[in-house]
């Protein structure tokens, strides 16, 4: 393959909706060689009725050695999918896939680890499990533990770990044990900022050292700042490819026109389901309760109206949202239990509506992501920002001022009117 270390041709995964895959024996496989020509038939058919869906379908794509590949795509792309065939997770139904050198994978929080042993347990089998010697592991350990900030915790159980200790820990066994390609999906959003920048450093430092990065992220500030490449998925094809990192972010962000004409999302079905909150609609409203059409002017306060579903009700749930720019870089976050006590929103079991007020002249012109965020204080997220909840869209466009020489964009992310006065 020379200088080629992945290559992927005519890549596709079929998933049947609503039933769960099981792993076959040898004598379930010779006798679905016997079936196979009656299976078609069947499959034919599911397809035709809406049972079967293509998560991918013919992808085809090249890493060369030392490069680092960035995927983007929505929420149902195929991103995961994708990863888990280059990871060996799972088997593609179509399409052949060739690497060359081990893969380290962190694709969720903790995966590869085994919650009933210690954090120095864990350590060497991820190592074994790349096919690692003891002595290879030794040379690295120290580096690995410094780089986590778990050292306190490394004889404990990793089971007892938070999401955000799991994390550091996860991803310094796989950067350290220095596998040929480094997979990587967007858990990094569970870390501290510090953390993650210290990430994002130690994967242009994998790079620099002639190995390969496939990188997964929702934030266009890191893709353009990492990656040489970017492959962009849509509806599980491959929609884009190329070295015009800003120009394919671009049409990315634009994309979704539908999102960003109504500022409103509505669940088409199960999707999101979790016992703690379950969302089913968001959408932006004025002060009188209507919808806001996009583009909106900047004048008027916006109302962010969240309604979902609270199976078993958790005094620690906590829901809010996360606000990104057009390049995907993160500008604040906000929560129900932001006040005092007395003012939180009370959650409640069964149906919910929860609403927030985003100030008139606060954001500047520009298309805005607004992600639903939810989660267990102190304990786990539901929904993470910038990866997992799903998203409404803001776009701006004038009334940023008054001002008569103010009437547009300015430079920087804000645009808020603040109030001047002359002190004698």
């Amino acid at each position: 393959m020379s200088d080629i270390t992945i290559k992927v041709q005519g890549l596709g995964k079929q998933y049947r909706i609503g039933k769960r895959q099981r792993y076959n024996t040898l004598r379930d496989r010779i006798a679905a060689l016997a079936t196979a020509p009656f299976r078609r038939l069947h499959t034919a058919a599911a397809e035709r009725d809406g049972q079967l869906f293509w998560a991918l379908k013919d992808v085809s794509f090249e890493v060369n050695q030392g490069e680092v590949l960035g995927i983007i795509g929505r929420n149902g792309a195929g991103k995961s999918t994708l990863l888990k065939i280059l990871s060996r997770i799972t088997d593609p139904t179509e399409g052949v896939v060739e690497i060359d050198g081990r893969v380290g994978s962190l694709l969720e929080v903790g995966t590869g680890f085994h919650p009933e042993l210690t954090g120095r347990e864990n350590i060497y089998l991820n190592g074994a499990i790349l096919g690692m010697h003891r002595g290879e592991i030794q040379r690295k350990f120290d580096e690995i533990v410094a780089f986590s900030e778990v050292e306190k915790f490394l004889d404990t159980p990793v089971k007892h770990f938070s999401s955000g200790m799991y994390m550091r820990l996860a991803f310094a066994v796989a950067a350290h044990l220095e596998p040929e390609i480094l997979v990587v999906d967007e858990v990094l959003a569970v870390g501290d900022a510090a953390f993650q920048k210290k990430c994002m450093g130690k994967m242009g430092d994998v790079a620099s050292h002639g190995r390969t990065v496939l990188f997964v992220s929702h934030n266009m500030n890191a893709i353009e700042k990492l990656c040489g490449h970017v492959l962009m998925l849509s509806r599980g094809r491959i929609q884009r490819m190329g070295t015009d990192i800003r120009g394919i972010i671009r049409e990315f962000l634009g994309g979704d026109a539908e999102a960003q004409d109504t500022g409103r999302w509505d669940n088409p079905g199960d999707l999101y389901v979790n016992p703690w909150f379950k969302p089913n609609h968001m959408s932006f409203r004025d002060e009188a309760g209507n919808f806001v059409l996009m583009p909106a002017a900047n004048d008027k306060p916006f109302h962010l109206r969240i309604e979902g579903e609270v199976q078993t009700l958790d005094p620690d749930l906590e829901v809010g949202i996360a606000v990104f720019a057009e390049d995907g870089e993160l500008l604040f976050r906000s929560f129900q239990n932001d006040e005092v006590q007395e003012r939180w929103p009370r959650l409640r079991k069964g149906r919910n509506v929860l609403q927030v007020k985003m100030p008139a002249r606060l954001l500047n012109e520009g298309t805005y992501r607004v992600e639903l965020m939810v989660a267990r204080r102190n304990d786990k997220w539901i929904f993470c920002p910038g990866r997992e909840g799903p998203p409404v869209y803001l776009t701006i466009l004038g009334r940023l001022s008054d001002s008569p020489l103010w009437i547009g964009a300015r430079p920087g992310l804000l645009a808020p009117v603040l109030n001047w006065q002359e002190i004698a």
